[in-house]
């Protein structure tokens, strides 16, 4: 929710919501505050949550990148739909965070690469931009398209 607000509201916006938490100690609001306004305030990310960009968006279905037979149905946590690419971001928490996207779980690499591989589909012609948003850092990791096409294919030899 908080990308949706004016940047010099979402830290207050932020500390009503988790003022709402009985079980959350003080100092781990802060800290739970200070990695989301550390990502929202990064220039790096301007465009994952800039004007147009949305969340929570539901995808579903099946492309010609994926193994045959093969559907998804996920929610990619952001999705910014530009005239010349696809960005596409999916937020993970696990800290500490790894210092190289090879060095990522492999299913987030899977589940990334199969969401860019129908998002390839509904989008044709635009590049399609994967990165994992890791919260410890925070970091933006993009994905290369060499991993993701390495992936699919992976996916389709032991499908």
């Amino acid at each position: 929710m908080l990308p949706d607000l004016e940047p010099a509201g979402r830290e207050a916006a932020a500390r009503r919501m988790l003022a709402r938490e009985p079980d959350l100690a003080p100092d781990q609001a802060d800290e739970m505050i200070a990695a989301a306004m550390g990502v929202l305030n990064d220039d790096r990310f301007a465009e994952v949550f800039g004007p147009g960009s949305r969340a929570e968006v539901a995808v579903a279905g099946t492309a010609a990148a994926l193994p045959p037979g093969l559907a998804i149905s996920g929610r990619l946590d952001r999705l910014v739909v530009l005239p010349d690419r696809v960005l596409v971001a999916d937020f993970k928490t696990n800290r500490p965070s790894p210092d190289r996207i090879e060095a990522a779980d492999p299913a987030y690499l899977r589940q990334m690469a199969l969401y860019a591989g129908v998002l390839a589909d509904v989008f044709p012609g635009r590049a399609i931009e994967a990165a994992l948003v890791w919260t410890d850092g925070p970091k933006l990791m993009p994905i290369p398209e060499i991993l993701i096409a390495e992936t699919l294919a992976e996916l389709g030899r032991n499908g």
